[in-house]
């Protein structure tokens, strides 16, 4: 790149990176995205206020045969984590690795302790901002876990939210800068970009779940460009939404400041 701003070569050697990406968004985030604000927009059309309404992240498919229930459970995680998998090959044939992107054992004492600092940190923050979007009615009624409780309900809620984590942090976060990056984007753009994009999947919850969600995916970013490493937000993923489905599995109906 030159001080007159970027040549042909400059956005020739670019544009495979960004294509990359695009079409890793298309089939996954990306098209979360697209479906979250339709929902916002049929939400908004209802005719019934934001707070009335509810939104439910691990529902059952078939209550009343449970075997049936668990595999449709599993197979959710497995397509889930598909675009994971795709990342991985991508960087591996490209020659970078997961590694590249700060995911493997190379820390993991300090992984370990800087996500679980991060967990407590955003999970204290984030359920305040949770309970007073919904007071102010820009938030649905999150209903975490729905599904109806058998023996394996609890590590299946734990697999759903190990898988949630790795989607989001390895797509939208470490792969996402790192593709952002190799193509010349500026950084502070790319983890701008990634925080919306984080913030608009998540508009099936209301405008609360944008705004916390938008926040969440700057500071995440931020430490990401500061740690060069995503597993210890990965970590921090997981243990937030962990924490949070499990004790809505077990407090529902059990708190009265609990929606």
């Amino acid at each position: 790149m030159t001080a007159a701003g970027p040549t042909i070569r400059d956005r020739v050697v670019a544009w495979p990176w960004l294509a990359e990406l695009a079409v890793v968004l298309w089939v996954s985030l990306g098209a979360s995205a697209l479906r979250a604000i339709l929902n916002l927009l049929n939400r908004l059309t209802a005719g019934v206020a934001l707070s009335d309404q509810s939104a439910s992240i691990i529902v059952s498919q078939t209550p009343d045969r449970p075997w049936l229930d668990l595999a449709y459970q599993l197979a959710g995680i497995l397509i889930m984590v598909g675009p994971v998998a795709l990342v991985w090959y991508l960087l591996r044939r490209s020659g970078d690795g997961l590694a590249s992107i700060g995911l493997d054992r190379s820390q993991p004492r300090r992984d370990l302790a800087r996500g679980l600092a991060v967990a407590a940190g955003v999970g204290s923050v984030g359920l305040g901002f949770y309970l007073l979007a919904y007071q102010l009615g820009i938030s649905v009624q999150i209903a975490a876990v729905t599904a109806a409780s058998f023996w394996w309900t609890t590590p299946v809620v734990l697999l759903d939210a190990l898988g949630n984590a790795l989607l989001e942090e390895v797509v939208i976060l470490g792969y996402f800068l790192k593709r952002t990056r190799q193509a010349g984007v500026p950084m502070a753009t790319a983890v701008l970009v990634s925080s919306l994009i984080r913030g608009t999947y998540h508009l099936y919850q209301g405008f609360g779940g944008f705004i916390g969600n938008f926040a969440m995916g700057l500071l995440f970013g931020w430490l990401y460009v500061r740690w060069g490493r995503c597993l210890p937000l990965v970590i921090a993923h997981f243990a937030i939404d962990a924490v949070a489905f499990v004790g809505y599995l077990y407090l529902r109906g059990q708190v009265s400041w609990l929606p």
